[in-house]
């Protein structure tokens, strides 16, 4: 598979830089889009070939979701010496504390009725927000008026994370930028590399500098260096900067 010239020189300059640390998103990236989120399995040769990065030395694999991070463990069945960081961000230095996770309740508590009446609609509790998916929900005025319904309710210490047909009320400020932020510090990175599809992933873009290598998959806006079209490319583009490192 070819990418343009940008990127391929981009990769070359970055896979030369120790320590490096190549990060990427998991839904839509490594594994595609579903319709329910637990059957959402790598892409062929995901395990594969972040094991081959990994085993580089100088090099830090992160897994960076919106998942929980037993969710994110479990649904990938991925094992290996990698970083992982859930909740954006808000799972990284141990669970949630128990206030939150009582704010968080709570939440679920009030969304509950609103999503139990639209048809197709779900209301999915993670370690550290609550999500309302609308991508089953046939009547797709009916989608975007409880996505509203949900933004109303939502009151101002909340923060709220739009996705592709999802709307996640978290009760922390974390995102993945800051994630990646700590993520650079705590290995004293000299460069990284991080992949993200969704709408959540742009604060992590925008996160890293200039010389880094920061990829949108797929379509929409993005302030991401390079792009490519989907999860399989994202797979050939992390083979191509191990088979650099390597």
């Amino acid at each position: 598979m070819t990418f343009s010239p940008a990127l391929d020189d981009a990769v070359a300059a970055i896979a030369g830089r120790r320590p490096l640390l190549v990060a990427s998103d998991y839904d839509g990236v490594l594994a595609r889009l579903r319709d329910d989120p637990a059957a959402a399995v790598p892409e062929p040769g995901v395990a594969e070939v972040l094991a081959r990065l990994a085993a580089t030395g100088g090099v830090t694999v992160a897994l960076v979701s919106g998942r929980g991070m037993e969710d994110l463990r479990r649904t990938s069945g991925l094992t290996g010496p990698f970083r992982w960081v859930g909740s954006h961000g808000a799972e990284y230095d141990g669970p949630l504390a128990a206030e939150l996770a009582g704010r968080r309740d709570e939440l679920a508590r009030r969304l509950d009725p609103l999503v139990t009446a639209t048809s197709g609609a779900r209301l999915e509790v993670k370690p550290a927000s609550v999500a309302v998916h609308v991508r089953q929900v046939p009547d797709r005025a009916r989608a975007a008026a409880l996505l509203a319904q949900a933004r109303e309710l939502a009151d101002p210490s909340l923060t709220m994370k739009p996705g592709k047909d999802v709307l996640e009320l978290a009760v922390t400020d974390a995102d993945k930028g800051s994630a990646l932020r700590r993520l650079v510090a705590d290995l004293g990175a000299a460069a990284a590399v991080y992949l993200g599809d969704d709408v959540t992933d742009e604060d992590g873009f925008r996160a890293l500098g200039p010389d880094d290598v920061t990829v949108k998959v797929g379509e929409g806006n993005t302030a991401a260096r390079f792009r490519v079209a989907g999860p399989a490319d994202a797979v050939a583009l992390l083979d191509g900067l191990a088979d650099r490192l390597g």
